[in-house]
Formats: C-alpha cells, sequence, structure tokens
C-alpha cells in the first residue's frame, strides 16, 4: 500500500512515517488483501493555551471503496492512533455486512450454480446550455458522441446493480462517497435508489415492484 504522511505545521519525522504505515499494514490486512492507497495529514489545532493535534486518514481500500477518519491527541502519534481506531471500526462493520451480503447471495444463486448479476449502462453526460443553431449538423452526427436533448454523452461504462438492504446501500454510498447509487432492494425485489441531499442526510427512493 501507497502512504503518504504530510504535516500543516507539524514535522513528521521518520519514526512518525514508520508508525502510520506499520500501523495502516495491521489495520486493513485483516480486512482485505491489500488496500492500494492512503493520504495521511497531520496539523495541529490551537485550543485554549495548550492545543492538541489533529490527524485525518483518507483511504483507498479498494476499487470504490473510499473512507475518511478523524482524530485527535495530545501529539501526533495520539492523533493518529484515534483515527486509526475509527478506520479500523468502519472496516470491520463494512467487513462484516460484506459476508451478510455474500451469504444471503449464496441462499439466492440459480441452478447451474453461478450467482445472477444484474447490470446497467452508466453515462456520463457533458450538458450543452445552447440549443444546436438551425445550421450546425443533427445532433447525431456531431463529435464522437451521442447526444440525449442537448447534453453531449462523453462516456459510457456497465456497472453493476447490487441486491443489498436499505441498511447496506446506506452503508455503501458513506464509504464510496458517491452521491447517488441505484441497487435492487433484497426484500422488495424493487429498484431503489439511496442519495447523499444537501443538508447531509440520506434519501430513499422507492420504486414499486413490476
Amino acid at each position: 500500500m501507497h502512504v503518504t504522511v504530510a504535516g500543516k505545521q507539524v514535522e513528521t519525522g521518520e519514526a512518525l512515517q514508520t508508525h502510520v504505515r506499520e500501523g495502516l499494514a495491521s489495520i486493513t490486512q485483516k480486512y482485505f488483501d491489500h488496500a492500494l492507497e492512503a493520504n495521511v495529514t497531520f496539523r495541529r489545532d490551537v485550543k485554549g493555551k495548550g492545543g492538541v493535534f489533529a490527524c485525518d486518514i483518507n483511504l483507498k481500500a479498494g476499487r470504490n471503496l473510499f473512507m475518511r477518519a478523524e482524530g485527535e491527541g495530545v501529539d501526533a502519534h495520539r492523533a493518529f492512533e484515534v483515527a486509526a481506531q475509527h478506520v479500523a471500526k468502519r472496516l470491520r462493520r463494512y467487513r462484516r455486512r460484506v459476508n451478510e451480503h455474500a451469504r444471503s447471495m449464496a441462499e439466492a444463486r440459480v441452478p447451474d450454480g453461478t450467482a445472477e448479476v444484474e447490470t446497467a449502462t452508466q453515462y456520463v453526460l457533458q450538458h450543452d446550455d445552447e440549443a444546436p443553431e438551425a445550421d450546425e449538423a443533427p445532433a447525431e452526427a456531431m463529435a464522437d458522441g451521442k447526444r440525449i436533448d442537448h447534453s453531449l454523452i462523453v462516456a459510457e461504462q456497465v456497472t453493476e446493480i447490487a441486491r443489498l438492504t436499505v441498511g447496506e446501500a446506506v452503508m455503501r454510498l458513506d464509504l464510496t462517497h458517491q452521491t447517488a447509487m441505484m441497487f435492487r432492494n433484497s426484500g422488495s425485489g424493487a429498484l431503489n435508489v439511496v442519495y447523499r441531499r444537501a443538508d447531509g442526510c440520506v434519501g430513499w427512493i422507492d420504486a414499486p415492484a413490476a
């Protein structure tokens, strides 16, 4: 795992960097074969006469799996320990939910022993505020991409629609830092969406089953 350690008005000597790398490696290896990368930043927050050290950990634990944790302490080492404990707790909770989901998927396998995987096409749109002029080429002939109304499709990819409970979907939304996610409700079988609202709460759209 590649670990970057930086400090804002805090010295990050070799001893601290080694402590951070060994600590994160010990935590992540318990729950994943290998984490990809981590950025750890230390800063000093002055509170009252003394002041405390703060540590921010941004961890990429796997493909599309990001998480962030913070910690404070009387010194940089203690601040890291607190932040690392938060990371460990979230990884442990995530792994438990993943295992529970894997068991539920095993029970829903088709007769030939393979799991049913539902996919959809995900598009990235580049919005064009202005409609094409009358003498411009038709939308379908413009650029390399396709157009929907006045939005150019600049990328598309196949994405899996996971079968989850609402709680599992909310956890995955939090851990992956996505703003919205579609999933198949494991209870009702309907397509659902969870999304991050402007006020910080999570919204849930429950469509009726077909």
